[in-house]
C-alpha cells in the first residue's frame, strides 16, 4: 500500500533530507577559524623566532663587546695600580676609559669611599650594591685580567706581572742591558737565527728567538747568560725577598731556600732525621759473604720525598712577594661598570642588519598572511559567484541551471538549497503553464457548448424549448463551478479563505454529505455508507467548508468506483498529534467502534472506496491542480482536476492534513486529520447505509 501526504506547498516537491547541523570541524566557519588560527600561529611563531634570534644575537654581540670593554677597563686600571703606589691622579684615566667605552666607570675604596667616577653632578646615580670587580694587583681576577706573556711567577701566581716594585731597573741599568741584548741579537742574526729584544715590566730586556726554541742558540758563540745576571738593585731586592720567604718557612719549621733571579729555587738543604744531631748521608753497608742474599740491606733508609715542601716554599714566596710589593702598588679598590644611565646591565640598539632582518621577516609573514587570506577567500567566493550568476540568469528569464555542490559545508548546503529552489521554481513554472492551459481548456468546453447551442437557435436549427434551456443552464452551472473552484484556490493561496468555525458533530456532517450524494451513487450502482460513533467525535470547524472538502472526496470516490462497489465514510478519534503520521484508534473498525477525542487529540475522517485504485507513480500527484489519472478524461467523466487540490487547501486552513493511500485494483482511502475540540466518551456506534 502506498501513501501520499498533502501537507503545504512542499507536497509538490520531492522528499527532502533533514540535514543536521554541521560539526564545527567540517563547517565553513570552522575552516575559516582554522586558517586564521594557523596564519596567526605561523605569524607569531615566525615573529617570535626572528625576534629571539635577532635579540639573542644582539645580546651575545653586545655582551661580547661589553665583556671585552670591561676586561680592557679592568686591565688598564690594574696596570695603573701596579705601577703607582696610590690612586691619586686616576681620574683622568677613568674619564678616558668612559669616553672610549661609552660606559660609566667608577672606583671606590673597599669602604665605598669614592676615588674616581666618570659620572659627575646630577647625572651621577647611586652605585649598585654589587661591584663589577676588585682592582688589586696583588690578587688579580683571572677572568677579567689580560695577563702579559712576560709575567713573572708561577702559573698559580695571582700577582700582576706589571707589579715589580723594587725589581724595577734604573734607567742606566736598563740601557746597559739593552745594549748587551742588541749585541746578542746581532750575533744570533749573523749565525742565521732570528731573534728580537723584548723588554719586561721591570725594564729588563731579554732575547726572544723567533720560533721560541732557545736550544738553537746553544751551539753558537752568542752567550746569552750575561743577560741573566742580576743587577745590584735586583740582587738587593732578591735578598730582601729571600729573607721574607725564609722567615715564613722558619715559622713552619722548614729550612730556608735560595731564590734565583726568576724567583725559582734550588733543592733545599738536607732535612735532619728526627732524633739525630745531623743529617746522615745514606751509604750502602756491604753484607757478609756468608749472609743470605735477602738479609743484605743498607743500615740507613732515605727520607721519603714529597711535594708538600715545594708547595710550602711556593706559598711562602707568594706571601713574601705580596708583603714586599704592598708599599709599591695601590691599595685594592672596587670597580663599578654600568651604562651611562646608571644601570649595571647593558642595553643594546638594533644594528641595521638586524633591523633589516626583522623588517624582512615581517614582510614575509605579511605576504604569507595575505596569500592565505586570498586563497581562502577565493575558495569561499568562487561558489558564491556561481550562485550569483545562476540567480541573475534566472532573473533574466533564462532556463534555470543547477550550480555545482562543492561539499557538505555551509556553502555546499546553500548551493544544494539553491538547486532545490531552482528545480521547484521550474516545476511551479511548468504547473503554471499547465494550469493556464487547463483553465483555458476547462472554460472553453462549456463556453463552446453554449455558443454552439445559441448559434444553432439563431440559425433556426434548434428550437428554444425547455430541453434547450436546460442544456444551456447545465453548461452555465459547470462554468460557474469551475470559476468557483478557481476562486477558492486563489483565496486559499492568498491566505484570504474565510472560515467560520463552530462546534460540529462529525456523524451528522457525514450524514449530510452522504444524503447529498445518494442519488448520484444510486445512479452509478454504488453503495454509500457512514460509520461513526453515536454521538460522533466533536470538533471545531467551518461546517460549510468541511462539507465541501468531504463532498469532493465522496464525489471523486463515487466517480471512480465501478457498479456494485462501496464507498464508506468513517470518523473516529485518536490521541496522536495531527503533525505525526495518522494511525487509527484502537477501537476504530469497520463495524463502527470508536472513541471520543480528548482535548488536544485528533479527529480522523476517512473516505474509502473499492474502486480501481491509483497507480503508485500517480499517487504523489493526486493533490496537484488539474491533475487527472487519465489525461483523456473530460470534465464530465474525470472532473476538472481541482477537487483534491481544494480539499487539501481547506483541510490545511483548518490546521489539519490530508493523506491518500491506495492499492491498485483494490481501492483508495483519503483521510482528513483535524484537531479535535474535546469530547466525551462515546458508546459503540453503528454504520448507517443509504
Amino acid at each position: 500500500m502506498i501513501r501520499a501526504r498533502g501537507r503545504g506547498a512542499r507536497q509538490q516537491e520531492p522528499e527532502r533530507v533533514n540535514r543536521a547541523r554541521l560539526p564545527l570541524r567540517r563547517s565553513l566557519l570552522g575552516r575559516l577559524l582554522a586558517v586564521s588560527a594557523l596564519v596567526a600561529a605561523c605569524s607569531v611563531a615566525a615573529t617570535a623566532w626572528i625576534a629571539v634570534q635577532t635579540t639573542s644575537g644582539a645580546i651575545k654581540q653586545e655582551q661580547g663587546q661589553n665583556l671585552t670593554a670591561d676586561a680592557r677597563i679592568y686591565d688598564t686600571l690594574l696596570e695603573y695600580a701596579a705601577r703607582n703606589p696610590t690612586w691619586d691622579g686616576v681620574g683622568a684615566t677613568v674619564r678616558k676609559l668612559a669616553r672610549e667605552s661609552g660606559r660609566r666607570v667608577a672606583l671606590t675604596t673597599q669602604g665605598r669611599q669614592p676615588l674616581a667616577d666618570s659620572a659627575t653632578g646630577e647625572t651621577a646615580r647611586a652605585l649598585p650594591p654589587q661591584a663589577s670587580a676588585v682592582v688589586d694587583p696583588l690578587s688579580v681576577d683571572t677572568v677579567l685580567a689580560a695577563r702579559g706573556a712576560d709575567g713573572q711567577g708561577t702559573g698559580a701566581d695571582r700577582i700582576d706581572p706589571r707589579a715589580v716594585g723594587p725589581f724595577r731597573l734604573s734607567a742606566a741599568d736598563s740601557r746597559a742591558l739593552r745594549r748587551t741584548a742588541d749585541d746578542k741579537v746581532a750575533c744570533l742574526n749573523r749565525a742565521g737565527i732570528a731573534s728580537d729584544v723584548v723588554v719586561g715590566a721591570s725594564g729588563r730586556p731579554r732575547v726572544q728567538i723567533v720560533g721560541n726554541d732557545p736550544e738553537r742558540a746553544l751551539g753558537t758563540r752568542c752567550d746569552l747568560a750575561a743577560l741573566d745576571a742580576p743587577t745590584r738593585s735586583e740582587r738587593k731586592a732578591l735578598d730582601a725577598l729571600t729573607e721574607l720567604a725564609d722567615a715564613c718557612l722558619k715559622r713552619q719549621g722548614r729550612e730556608g731556600v735560595t731564590l734565583n733571579n726568576d724567583l725559582s729555587w734550588g733543592d733545599p738543604a738536607p732535612v735532619a732525621v728526627p732524633g739525630e744531631p745531623e743529617a746522615l748521608v745514606p751509604r750502602p753497608v756491604p753484607a757478609p759473604r756468608d749472609a743470605p742474599a735477602e738479609q743484605a740491606a743498607p743500615s740507613v733508609e732515605m727520607p721519603e720525598l714529597t711535594g708538600e715542601n715545594d708547595r710550602a716554599i711556593a706559598s711562602c714566596v707568594g706571601t713574601a712577594r705580596s708583603e714586599q710589593l704592598s708599599s709599591y702598588v695601590a691599595s685594592p679598590a672596587l670597580l663599578f661598570i654600568g651604562d651611562e644611565g646608571g644601570a649595571t646591565l647593558p642595553g643594546f640598539d638594533l644594528s641595521p642588519a638586524n633591523t633589516a632582518r626583522i623588517a624582512g621577516a615581517a614582510a614575509l609573514v605579511l605576504a604569507l598572511t595575505v596569500g592565505a587570506s586570498v586563497f581562502a577567500g577565493a575558495r569561499l567566493v568562487r561558489p558564491l559567484h556561481a550562485l550569483t550568476g545562476a540567480a541573475q540568469r534566472m532573473r533574466d528569464g533564462e532556463q534555470p541551471a543547477s550550480v555545482p555542490v562543492s561539499g557538505d559545508d555551509e556553502v555546499g548546503r546553500l548551493a544544494a538549497a539553491f538547486n532545490d529552489m531552482s528545480a521547484h521554481r521550474a516545476r511551479l513554472e511548468e504547473q503554471r503553464k499547465a494550469m493556464v492551459s487547463d483553465v483555458a481548456h476547462e472554460l472553453r468546453t462549456p463556453l463552446s457548448n453554449i455558443r454552439g447551442w445559441l448559434e444553432a437557435a439563431q440559425d433556426g436549427l434548434a428550437d428554444p424549448d425547455p430541453a434547450f434551456v436546460s442544456s444551456l443552464l447545465e453548461e452555465a452551472v459547470l462554468l460557474q463551478h469551475i470559476i468557483d473552484d478557481l476562486q477558492d484556490l486563489a483565496a486559499a493561496d492568498a491566505g484570504a479563505l474565510r472560515l467560520h468555525p463552530e462546534p460540529v458533530e462529525v456523524r451528522e456532517l457525514l450524514g449530510q454529505v452522504a444524503a447529498a450524494h445518494q442519488a448520484r451513487a444510486e445512479n452509478a450502482g454504488v453503495t454509500l455508507a457512514v460509520t461513526a460513533p453515536a454521538p460522533g467525535p466533536a470538533l471545531s470547524a467551518d461546517p460549510v467548508r468541511l462539507r465541501q472538502a468531504v463532498g469532493n472526496l465522496v464525489s471523486n470516490a463515487v466517480r471512480h468506483t465501478p457498479e456494485g462497489g462501496r464507498v464508506t465514510l468513517r470518523a473516529y478519534a485518536t490521541g496522536r498529534d495531527a503533525s505525526g503520521p495518522y494511525a487509527p484508534g484502537p477501537n476504530a473498525s469497520e463495524e463502527g467502534r470508536g472513541t471520543a477525542v480528548a482535548s488536544g487529540g485528533t479527529v480522523v475522517i476517512e473516505v474509502t472506496d473499492t474502486g480501481s485504485g491509483i497507480p503508485a507513480g500517480d499517487l504523489p500527484h493526486v493533490f496537484d491542480r488539474f491533475w487527472r489519472a487519465e489525461k483523456s478524461r473530460s470534465r464530465r467523466t474525470g472532473g476538472s482536476g481541482l477537487g483534491l487540490a481544494i480539499v487539501r487547501k481547506l483541510v490545511e486552513a483548518h490546521g489539519g492534513t490530508v493523506e491518500a493511500t491506495s492499492t491498485e485494483g483494490e481501492g483508495s482511502t483519503f483521510a482528513l486529520q483535524l484537531p479535535g475540540a474535546g469530547g466525551r466518551p462515546a458508546p459503540d456506534g453503528m454504520a448507517t447505509a443509504f
